[in-house]
């Protein structure tokens, strides 16, 4: 018992207590702003008044597609966002964790897991994609080069569905300065206009970096 008991304590720090273990890091999806390129963009959009011309449907804006060998684009993301995921032949995840960066959920099933696109598709639509051809429409639906799809808890996203961060924030509000850098880059990248509320509100969250 000595012995054991001499070995623990080599093994513990000088106040003679073992730290927890650092918490994994959220994913981030790629080209993700600094908060001060953030705000040059956010004073560029196009502050205009959303146009719902009643024309939108989810298949105008074709998912998922074929991203890289046998993996789409939810597949795709679940495995770039997840962590010791393993896949089978059809790129399909067969065990994973993914932590969501939304609400800190931690979850081991892909079917939890929602891939949210950071400006909802509808969103996009009357701030003007209903210009674009169907095929910008499947570039933007399925653009995993930007800070546009997220892996989030399932009824999280389902939450936000189509609002806008004057209507809706993630609820783990230490994200909302990752979520309206984001947000903000999507709209500049695609040059998508915002609603003067919706411009406000992303100005509010930018104050939180």
């Amino acid at each position: 018992m000595k012995s054991w008991s001499l070995a623990l304590a080599a093994l513990l720090p000088a106040g003679g207590v073992l730290a927890a273990p650092a918490p994994a890091p959220i994913p981030t999806p790629p080209g993700i702003p600094s908060s001060s390129t953030a705000r040059s963009q956010l004073a560029t959009l196009t502050v205009s008044t959303n146009a719902d011309d009643g024309q939108y449907e989810r298949d105008l804006f074709p998912t998922w597609i074929t991203i890289t060998g046998t993996c789409n684009t939810r597949e795709f993301v679940l495995k770039r966002d997840g962590d010791n995921v393993v896949v089978g032949s059809d790129c399909y995840p067969t065990s994973g964790t993914w932590r969501s960066p939304y609400d800190t959920g931690v979850w081991t099933a892909p079917a939890d897991v929602d891939i949210d696109h950071m400006v909802p598709l509808k969103n996009a639509w009357i701030s003007g994609a209903n210009k674009w051809t169907t095929a910008k429409r499947q570039m933007y639906a399925n653009d995993v080069e930007r800070p546009q799809l997220w892996a989030v808890t399932d009824n999280v996203n389902q939450s936000k569905g189509d609002k806008s961060p004057d209507q809706w924030k993630p609820p783990l509000a230490s994200f909302h300065c990752t979520y309206a850098r984001s947000w903000i880059q999507v709209k500049a990248y695609w040059e998508l206009s915002v609603t003067a509320a919706e411009k406000s509100a992303l100005g509010g969250m930018l104050d939180t970096c």
